[in-house]
């Protein structure tokens, strides 16, 4: 990327943050006080999912949340399900940082980073997201899954060209998965854009690599 691209790109990120960041939160986090002992132990479930430990403390995104109980009960089950599911993880978070990326989610793109390393994907595959399934360097199934992501946000559908590289290495149940996960994730950025939800330590939203 060129110095000038660069600095467009970095325009663009510090334009985006302070449009979602640079206004207090819509909705504040409930107090940690109240949180329920039910809540913690759902919260460390999946945790334990990523491979993480106990929290010791509960993140604003998720006490927002709690502020709806089903919706936290359900977005957690739902995320377990994906996290335990039949995707390679290092995919998933592929088409989870591409969707970060493309709806301008600052804390969905700055913490799927982190878990995209843990899985496998490097920091110059991060980069290459950025530019998306065009880029060089990937496989023919890589770019088939951004560029699956990169349709379904454009037109809600997946073209026949990229939906026949995608199942010449996925089972049926993958299929199925797929444009559940996207689904999940798409409305968890555009949610957190519109309630405008902080950053949690260590995430530097759209810069993070």
């Amino acid at each position: 990327m060129s110095g000038a691209s660069r600095g467009a790109l970095a325009a663009a990120i510090a334009a985006r943050e302070a449009e979602i960041l640079g206004k207090p939160q819509r909705i504040a986090p409930l107090p940690l006080d109240e949180v329920s002992a039910e809540a913690w132990d759902a919260l460390n479930a999946f945790r334990g999912l990523m491979g993480l430990g106990p929290a010791t403390d509960l993140p604003g995104f998720s006490r927002t949340l709690l502020k709806h109980p089903e919706i936290f009960k359900r977005r957690l089950e739902l995320g377990a399900t994906f996290f335990g599911g039949t995707l390679p993880a290092r995919e998933r978070e592929l088409a989870i940082l591409r969707i970060g990326w493309l709806t301008r989610a600052p804390f969905e793109w700055g913490e799927h980073v982190d878990i995209a390393r843990r899985c496998g994907v490097g920091g110059e595959e991060i980069e290459r997201v950025i530019v998306g399934s065009v880029a060089d360097g990937w496989s023919a199934h890589e770019a088939a899954i951004l560029s699956a992501v990169e349709e379904m946000l454009a037109n809600q559908t997946v073209s026949d060209e990229t939906w026949a590289v995608l199942a010449q290495s996925w089972s049926e149940q993958q299929l199925i998965e797929f444009p559940m996960l996207v689904g999940h994730y798409i409305g968890a950025a555009i949610m957190q854009n519109v309630l405008r939800i902080r950053l949690e330590d260590g995430n530097t939203g759209l810069a993070r690599r």
